[in-house]
């Protein structure tokens, strides 16, 4: 069994966590809201492909 990577986890969840604000934003009609998690979304997204460069680049992944 592989080892868990728990930096690449806590970035989906997170992620996960984002796509559910943007649904309650849209439920609530809150456009801000959506626009927050939207752009949480995009960086969070962002951050995870970059560390998953990263350890690819080193052999970790």
């Amino acid at each position: 069994m592989k080892q868990v990577n728990w930096q690449m986890l806590i970035f989906a969840i997170l992620a996960a966590v984002s796509i559910m604000g943007m649904g309650i934003s849209i439920a609530e009609n809150t456009m801000l809201g959506l626009f927050g998690c939207l752009v949480a979304l995009i960086v969070i997204m962002g951050l995870g492909f970059k560390t998953k460069k990263k350890l690819r680049e080193k052999g970790l992944l």
